[in-house]
């Protein structure tokens, strides 16, 4: 009652980029988002991410199905945890979604150039065409989700990108499209799923298009806010609307497997282990 209250609270209403106004066509000419990018508190978020706590993607598929949300958030099973600790599940994340989208470039790779002249011509793309300006939205409980472009051969994450957004409180990241330098992201032990590895740099490969609007992952919507849970059976994307419900069937679902294996332990003689802890 308490996590419910706070979220009353501290949820605010979704704050479109643009006016609900219907659009003239200079407007649509114009490019037009008609998905709002809703805005919530930290606290909201927080409250949120308590109710989901210790809780798996099947427990939260089957809280999905139980509202009708068949096959609604679970991305493709291509999207896959890099490194799995069966020990302690340190790869699983459940995370609020900050949301960008990389798309294939349209401007000539660098041709042959001088050392120097090639640095600064990738320092300028870094700087102007594929930044990561969603850094400064990342908080505590963030997952940063990020679609890329397809069959793109380029590591848009890698081992010091992915370790800084940790240091600003990214609890995972999802991709749709690759990483690189994962033997280290390995040894870091940061949460990542994602697509398949890569190599490539993003200069000469890859435009940041927008930040924190609706995006495409896995085959699902990802809308930022959205509730992201992953685990070793993939990535499910939780509707923010429909949280609450979800998770707490999911609880259920959980709750009832964890006590069934318990007596299951007992019956064998199974040691008891971190997934049938209360």
């Amino acid at each position: 009652m308490i996590v419910l209250c706070l979220l009353l609270l501290t949820l605010s209403p979704p704050v479109s980029a643009q006016t609900a106004k219907a659009p003239d066509t200079e407007a649509l000419r114009a490019g037009w988002n008609y998905i709002a990018t809703p805005g919530y508190s930290e606290a909201a978020d927080k409250a949120t991410l308590t109710l989901f706590k210790g809780l798996r993607v099947s427990d939260v598929v089957d809280g999905m199905d139980a509202l009708g949300l068949v096959d609604t958030g679970t991305m493709d099973p291509e999207i896959h945890p890099l490194w799995r600790d069966t020990a302690n599940y340190s790869h699983r994340i459940i995370g609020i979604a900050v949301t960008a989208r990389y798309v294939p470039t349209q401007n000539p790779t660098a041709g042959i150039l001088s050392i120097k002249a090639y640095d600064d011509w990738a320092g300028d793309w870094y700087d102007k065409k594929s930044t990561e300006a969603y850094a400064g939205l990342i908080r505590p409980g963030t997952a940063l989700v990020i679609e890329d472009a397809p069959n793109a051969d380029v590591g848009s994450i890698g081992s010091y990108n992915i370790l800084e957004w940790t240091s600003l409180g990214c609890v995972g990241v999802v991709t749709s499209g690759t990483a690189r330098d994962t033997d280290e992201i390995i040894t870091q032990k940061v949460p990542l799923y994602l697509r398949r590895v890569g190599r490539g740099i993003r200069p000469g490969r890859n435009e940041l298009e927008s930040v924190n609007r609706p995006i495409v992952c896995g085959g699902v919507l990802v809308v930022p806010g959205d509730v992201i849970v992953g685990d070793g059976d993939g990535v499910v994307v939780v509707p923010r609307a429909k949280a609450e419900a979800v998770a707490k069937y999911a609880r259920k679902i959980m709750d009832g497997d964890k006590e069934g294996r318990r007596e299951l332990y007992k019956k064998i003689g199974l040691k008891p282990d971190p997934s049938i802890k209360k």
